[in-house]
């Protein structure tokens, strides 16, 4: 019989979430698993699910770029009738699914503004006779912020779950540096490396050979990075390059226009692109975001790179990740609230000068092979 895999993510700002989440479930359908992929975020075109399946709910978005209120698409708050609804639509799902694994995408350890519904899903996973595995599926860092009494409730809620998959590579960044309380979860965690499309062909082309590539992920908070890249592109060694600046679905029309207004010669600007991992195999250097998604391609794919965090006071978790690569020596960054043309110049020239990545040893990206191993081993008879 076919084990079936409900699985809860919600994306708020960007769609790195809702991408890592499409990886897994692609993974885990190819390996047998009947998967339902229950999304709470924006819809996004083009997803590719393989043959996972997915159920959208009515979708909450962050209200604005601290994230730590939800709203409605259309920037209206959240009242209790519509809470009510999406919370009885998701239990009434998983009722009708009756998963052997109820997997969810950060929570306990992250998305608390949603445990409105969850808390009631964990407890109709609970109080099923034949109750399913719970397990969380987190990234390599968290939010350091959190109060010690929020730290607290994450590892009380943890006590309901079986396991949580850290889809992260221990020797490079390990979860204890972030999550004070680990010693609390550890017996329960299992790294299962890096969730990359690591076994998914690169087309062999010359696409983006030589060139510098900026990207800014979904695009929501993309456009002063996309900016500056511009402005700083005469500062560089590298100003006599083709650059190309990769424009996320999420970036208003209006960031996006002036962004092809400025641009000049020898300067693409143009939306996200599916062969991404190809642009930077062929490229000299790569600037971007530190979102999970992008800084795991980058360190599978691409030779030098500067990484330019978002960050507010409550959102560390982009700081962190690049900081500990600063650290190793394996990219340069600009720290949140500082970018400037000046300060990503003088972060290019110091990429530009040091060790290429692939001098590094390989980081662990079969996290989303591990993953279907994890869960078939819990379900095995």
């Amino acid at each position: 019989m076919t084990a079936r895999v409900f699985f809860y993510v919600q994306h708020l700002l960007g769609i790195g979430h809702l991408r890592r989440a499409a990886t897994l479930a692609r993974a885990l359908a190819a390996g047998g698993f009947d998967v339902l992929l229950v999304s709470g975020g924006a819809p996004v075109d083009g997803l590719a699910l393989g043959g996972a399946r997915l159920h959208q709910l009515p979708p909450v978005r962050a209200a604005d770029a601290r994230l730590k209120e939800l709203a409605r698409l259309d920037g209206s708050p959240l009242d209790e009738a519509f809470r009510a609804s999406r919370t009885r639509q998701l239990l009434d799902l998983f009722e009708a699914e009756q998963p052997d694994i109820l997997l969810t995408e950060q929570f306990p350890f992250g998305r608390t503004q949603l445990r409105f519904e969850l808390l009631p899903l964990l407890e109709a996973a609970q109080d099923r006779p034949s109750a399913p595995w719970i397990v969380s599926s987190i990234r390599d860092v968290l939010r350091r912020t959190a109060s010690p009494a929020r730290v607290d409730e994450m590892v009380q809620t943890f006590e309901a779950f079986d396991a949580v998959l850290v889809h992260a590579d221990p020797a490079l960044v390990r979860l204890d540096d972030s999550f004070p309380a680990w010693p609390d979860i550890q017996a329960r965690a299992l790294y299962t490396g890096y969730v990359s499309d690591q076994d998914a062909p690169v087309p062999d082309s010359a696409v983006g050979k030589g060139e510098v590539i900026v990207s800014a992920g979904g695009g929501a908070v993309g456009a002063p990075l996309l900016q500056a890249a511009l402005a700083a592109r005469p500062l560089t060694a590298l100003a006599d390059r083709r650059w190309r600046l990769l424009v996320g679905p999420n970036m208003p029309d209006a960031e996006r226009a002036a962004l092809a207004a400025s641009a000049g010669p020898d300067v693409i600007v143009e939306p996200v692109r599916a062969d991404f991992p190809a642009l930077l195999r062929n490229a000299s250097l790569s600037i971007s975001q530190a979102g999970y998604n992008t800084v795991v391609e980058t360190l599978c794919h691409g030779d030098r790179a500067v990484l330019v965090p978002f960050g507010t006071a409550r959102e560390t978790e982009q700081a962190d990740r690049a900081r500990v690569l600063v650290e190793r020596g394996m990219v340069a960054a600009v720290a949140p609230g500082e970018l400037t043309p000046e300060s990503l110049a003088a972060a290019i020239a110091r990429a530009w000068a040091g060790p290429s990545i692939r001098s590094f040893p390989p980081v662990d990206g079969r996290g989303a092979s591990a993953t279907v191993a994890a869960l078939r081993q819990m379900v095995s008879p």
